[in-house]
């Protein structure tokens, strides 16, 4: 599979988990359908046309991510109003935000029917170039790209391999071999978009290593050819 690599960061970020709308916490790292987001963010592609794309590119694309900063929230309060009103009196929220987060990506191409938009994002990276802001989540947080290298993704293989990347939380596909003195962390991500509405039976639950940190795990797992990081992707 053609692939590539970059890397997001910002001063802060918010992937709002959906089970928390009165005072929403965030996801540890920018989830799938957030960078597809993102992605459309780059290429400048209008809302309209993002509806349509977010269920092919949720499966066209396949994305892997390593945490580079450790894991810091911080709590924001805020007083909502909404935009049919926004002189009525709005009530007090508190949001979560992650503090200087910075992932390394990893992007391939599963299907050639999105092989345009694959090429488009490639090239508007390497020429450092965005239409729109793109964003780590929310609309004040942006987000800084850059780009690393251009690759291949192998098919998939098995064994044992180390990865700074996430896995998944399932025996059938990964087994990790986890030291009592290792710190881990664990997420339910959305994966598939439809509607704008992450749907509840396309999550996957994973498990990623701290910063700078790598795991050791028995699995299936995709090779990189620029640089053979073995990793999981999804």
């Amino acid at each position: 599979m053609q692939g590539l690599q970059l890397k997001v960061s910002g001063n802060w970020g918010h992937f709002k988990k959906p089970e928390t709308n009165n005072n929403p916490l965030t996801h540890d790292f920018i989830t799938k359908t957030a960078f597809i987001g993102l992605v459309g963010a780059v290429l400048g592609i209008e809302r309209e046309e993002m509806l349509l794309l977010f269920p092919q590119l949720s499966e066209d694309f396949l994305y892997g991510v390593a945490v580079l900063h450790p894991v810091r929230k911080l709590s924001w309060g805020f007083t909502s109003s909404t935009a049919v009103s926004s002189t009525r009196q709005g009530s007090p929220k508190s949001f979560e935000f992650l503090k200087n987060p910075s992932f390394k990506i990893s992007l391939a191409l599963k299907n050639e029917r999105s092989k345009a938009i694959f090429e488009k994002f490639k090239t508007f990276l390497e020429e450092e170039n965005s239409v729109y802001t793109p964003v780590l989540g929310w609309h004040n947080c942006p987000a800084n790209l850059e780009f690393i290298s251009v690759g291949d993704f192998s098919d998939v293989k098995e064994g044992e391999f180390v990865t700074q990347y996430f896995v998944e939380s399932n025996e059938d596909i990964h087994s990790p071999k986890l030291d009592v003195n290792f710190r881990v962390g664990f997420e339910r991500i959305p994966t598939y978009q439809e509607d704008f509405w992450n749907l509840p039976e396309k999550y996957k639950t994973v498990i990623y290593p701290a910063a700078n940190s790598q795991l050791s795990i028995s699995g299936k797992y995709f090779e990189y050819s620029e640089n053979q990081e073995k990793l999981w992707l999804i």
